[in-house]
């Protein structure tokens, strides 16, 4: 009893680290805002801002994320700009969401000049001007187990069992290998994953799913597109060769 209840105070403390905008330093930007008809040039002055913080802002396309993002999303915020409707005021909230879509951060913000694009900028410069210094602490985690799996299991080692299986998960991928060249997948979504060269961390190729099962749309890091499938448990990538094509077979590890 007494180990679990230590469990459960330890990862409320790491929770509630968690809830520190300053404790991350990756930022996703969207490129559309599901409440802003026009973004009036606020998201160029929240990126403008989040450099200035020292954040990293990161694309919606996660295939373009540093490895240890794409390995682990909850070390990334997302960033969501609300048009908070008013009739004499131009005025928005500014908000970051963790990756269980909880809002760990809110500034509200208005202005008033009338005129939609330099009110709404104003507002923004207003709301961005209030973030705090990118500065995450060596020890900060964010792969915390969510609030709805910190349960009083009966059985304390099933508990640890599961805290140890989340953590192997997140920390290791799938390797494939052709002579010397090493390759990590990196699963995105269900229907996405990217083979990165396990040397230097760059997308080697990018696969998204098709109609049939285990074949894939590729596109290379070089731009070209092609077809790759799985065949025994390793990865084939039909690879253009001028005007023609070669199997090249990359061995699951």
């Amino acid at each position: 009893m007494k180990k679990i209840s230590f469990f459960l105070f330890v990862s409320l403390i790491t929770m509630i680290k968690a809830q520190n905008v300053s404790d991350y330093k990756y930022i996703s930007v969207p490129t559309e805002y599901p409440s802003l008809k026009e973004t009036y040039g606020m998201d160029m002055i929240l990126k403008k801002t989040l450099k200035s913080k020292k954040y990293i802002i990161l694309p919606e396309q996660k295939s373009n994320w540093p490895q240890d993002a794409l390995m682990n999303s909850c070390k990334v915020l997302n960033a969501d700009i609300l048009n908070e409707k008013s009739l004499l005021r131009n005025k928005i909230s500014l908000q970051f969401k963790d990756c269980n879509n909880n809002v760990i951060y809110s500034e509200k913000s208005s202005s008033t000049i009338k005129e939609f694009e330099p009110g709404f900028q104003d507002a923004m410069k207003q709301a961005a001007a209030k973030l705090p210094v990118s500065n995450p602490s060596s020890d900060f985690s964010t792969e915390v187990i969510p609030s709805k799996e910190i349960i009083a299991d009966k059985n304390n080692n099933s508990n640890t069992n599961q805290n140890k299986t989340t953590e192997s998960k997140v920390n290791t991928a799938q390797k494939y290998s052709k002579g010397n060249l090493i390759l990590q997948k990196i699963q995105i979504d269900k229907d996405q994953f990217i083979l990165i060269d396990g040397n230097s961390s760059i997308p080697f190729a990018t696969f998204r799913s098709t109609a049939k099962s285990d074949v894939f749309r590729v596109k290379l890091s070089s731009g070209e597109s092609t077809l790759g499938y799985y065949e025994n448990g390793n990865i084939i990538i039909e690879m253009p060769k001028g005007n023609d094509y070669s199997k090249e077979v990359f061995m699951a590890n």
